[in-house]
């Protein structure tokens, strides 16, 4: 086996054996029970919200579920701000993460080859956008985005962007839990097709003008000629 490609499977099997350990060690309980207890005090609440969203890469929790803890214990008009910072923030060690990651041969480097096509044909920011439109991991989108060296700044307003109604919906149905539970994390069949037809809509352009660079799809004129 090649050293380089020994080296990233070493490292796939560090970060997935962290995220093992550190999603057995956490206690979703524990969680909600230290939300209830400073429920009446936004302060204290922003401050356990930020010790979350720093550790959730790690324990593999879907952004939805400290969404919906924020509009719980916040509300809606200071809770979609809190979680949309917090939606952003979380997602950015992933990021920095693969962007370090040896990319010249292996697994990494076929995944950066093929993540750079896609940016060439799609953009950057329209890309993040669209990908964070689309109901897929949150972290798996961070990684791919750091592995085909999507810039900082188009990857933080991507993932704004496109984190929008998720955050919103999730602190939305939050605010109006009178008992808090994380059930309702998971989105609803219409959000989950609104969204996605949304990120579709936003890839549809660029996609259809690469097929026809390539061939592959003819274009207005050809048909009409």
């Amino acid at each position: 086996m090649h050293p380089a490609v020994r080296r990233q499977v070493v490292a796939i099997g560090c970060v997935l054996g962290v995220a093992a350990v550190a999603t057995l060690a956490s206690s979703p309980a524990a969680v909600l029970e230290a939300v209830e207890t400073v429920a009446g005090s936004p302060l204290a609440l922003v401050g356990v919200l930020a010790g979350l969203y720093a550790v959730r890469p790690l324990v593999l929790w879907p952004i939805s579920a400290l969404s919906i803890l924020a509009g719980y214990g916040l509300g809606v008009t200071l809770g979609v701000p809190v979680a949309l910072a917090g939606a952003v923030l979380t997602c950015i060690p992933p990021y920095l993460l693969a962007r370090r990651a040896p990319r010249e041969t292996g697994i990494f480097g076929r995944l950066h080859r093929r993540s750079q096509e896609v940016v060439a044909a799609i953009g950057e920011l329209r890309g993040v956008v669209a990908a964070r439109l689309l109901p897929l991991p949150a972290d798996v989108i961070s990684y791919g985005a750091g592995l085909s060296t999507v810039s900082p700044q188009a990857f933080v307003a991507g993932t704004f962007l496109g984190e929008i109604p998720w955050v919103v919906t999730a602190v939305v149905t939050g605010s109006s839990m009178r008992t808090l539970t994380l059930e309702g994390a998971s989105a609803g069949l219409p959000l989950l097709a609104g969204t996605a037809g949304l990120g579709v809509l936003v890839l549809a352009g660029p996609a259809v003008r690469h097929l026809q660079a390539q061939g592959r799809l003819p274009s207005l004129e050809s048909m009409s000629s």
